[in-house]
């Protein structure tokens, strides 16, 4: 065959593929407009971390979308607003990001993955969360977090039922201090050697121990690293000799302050 055929065979055969794939996706595109979304009973959602957390849970979700984003059941599926149910979902405080896309067989799935807090504030009237990134919200009915509890005089006003980030920058300031030493604490034997952390109207810091009857006064949460230190050189050289004290100060660069 001459190559000039040969040239000419094989543009038909392109231009016909082509057309067969514009029918075949006219037909698809078709197809999916007739096709509907599914109802609530039907709905897949996947909550990636529900062994660490349990915080939503599925029948959560299919209660948001109900209520707030009403009628997606019977809704041709190229007119469910998949971004929006994705910004509905992460709308809640506990989610951290979702994911929503559909099937062709008309089921909704939704993938989320939630908050993980690293800390547990307590100031007398409000409780609440705060994760990793500073980002503070309530706690939930459903479910709770084994993290440490800093309670009392909190230098931070978060009004009931708050998301987000301190607005305050001396309270922002405050909050990563106090993130940075719970990070600080993760890993170590005060992590879980420590039950309570109490704020005092002057800003200080005091960590209850979980043995022992002694309160140390831990100061702002600044020097972390060096005040630990010196709680590890209390209890191996002070205690062995001097087991009566019930107040350590380490608010003082390098000094242990003990009081009976």
């Amino acid at each position: 065959m001459k190559p000039f055929f040969r040239k000419g065979l094989g543009l038909l055969l392109l231009i016909g593929c082509m057309a067969v794939w514009m029918i075949t996706s006219a037909m698809s595109e078709r197809d999916r407009r007739q096709r509907t979304c599914q109802g609530k009973g039907s709905l897949d959602v996947t909550i990636t971390d529900s062994l660490q957390r349990q915080f939503v849970g599925k029948g959560d979700v299919a209660r948001w979308l109900e209520k707030e984003y009403r009628a997606y059941a019977g809704l041709p599926l190229d007119s469910v607003d998949l971004a929006g149910i994705e910004k509905l979902v992460q709308a809640h405080s506990v989610v951290r990001d979702c994911q929503a896309w559909l099937t062709d067989d008309g089921i909704l799935h939704v993938r989320l993955s939630q908050r993980e807090p690293v800390v547990r504030f307590d100031d007398g009237s409000n409780g609440y969360y705060a994760d990793a990134t500073g980002f503070v919200f309530p706690l939930q009915a459903r479910g709770s977090a084994d993290v440490p509890v800093v309670a009392g005089a909190i230098p931070m006003k978060i009004p009931r039922g708050f998301k987000g980030s301190p607005a305050d920058a001396s309270e922002k300031a405050w909050l990563e201090q106090m993130i940075g030493m719970i990070n600080t604490m993760r890993g170590t034997v005060w992590e879980h050697n420590i039950v309570k952390i109490t704020v005092t109207p002057r800003k200080d810091l005091v960590l209850i121990p979980r043995e022992g009857r002694e309160q140390f006064i831990f100061g702002e949460p600044v020097r972390v690293e060096e005040k630990l230190l010196l709680m590890k050189a209390y209890y191996e050289s002070v205690v062995p000799v001097h087991p009566e004290y019930r107040t350590v100060d380490l608010r003082y660069r390098g000094q242990i302050i003990c009081r009976k």
